[in-house]
């Protein structure tokens, strides 16, 4: 679980990963929050398996897609190389998407809009959300601020979040 980290660190860190010359420290530094995410960016077998494992389970019914932090990216990439899908609601919950030069850059694809109405739901203390506006980014995004006290990363507390329930009923709707 991860602990709220103050705004302040968080901005510096959004402005080593935005930075050409400075990115490999920012990378460094998250490589212990986001180690995770790394790896299924960098790693062509793990990617392939987790996009297998969204693809197994969506169904012709589906229609709310919800990605919590690295299943953000990887619902993200799966809804992208799936337009097929029936998916009328995408949701993220704390998303590391929108991180310059460690996550957003190295997503296939990048900066696309896959097409349903997407909600990002994201806590102002969280380090792995650290780009808290996906909009600018991706597109027609409703980005959506939460208090989850000092859970800030944590799953349960996105998940009964009104503003999540708000967007899970909009594509049950």
């Amino acid at each position: 679980q991860k602990v709220p980290t103050p705004v302040s660190v968080q901005r510096a860190l959004d402005a080593l990963s935005r930075s050409k010359f400075l990115a490999g420290l920012a990378d460094r530094f998250l490589i212990g929050v986001l180690k995770q995410v790394r790896r299924y960016l960098t790693e062509d077998d793990t990617r392939a398996f987790a996009q297998d494992r969204v693809a197994a389970t969506v169904t012709p019914d589906t229609t709310v897609l919800i990605g919590h932090s690295l299943g953000s990216v990887v619902a993200y990439e799966a809804l992208c190389a799936h337009p097929e899908w029936n998916i009328r609601s995408f949701v993220t919950l704390g998303s590391p998407l929108g991180i310059r030069n460690v996550v957003f850059e190295r997503l296939q694809p990048s900066g696309v809009f896959p097409g349903p109405q997407w909600t990002n739901i994201n806590d102002r203390h969280d380090v792995v959300a650290l780009v808290k506006r996906l909009a600018p980014l991706f597109g027609p995004v409703k980005d959506i601020p939460v208090d989850n006290g000092w859970k800030a990363h944590a799953l349960a507390t996105h998940l009964t979040a009104v503003e999540t329930g708000q967007a899970v009923l909009a594509g049950l709707a």
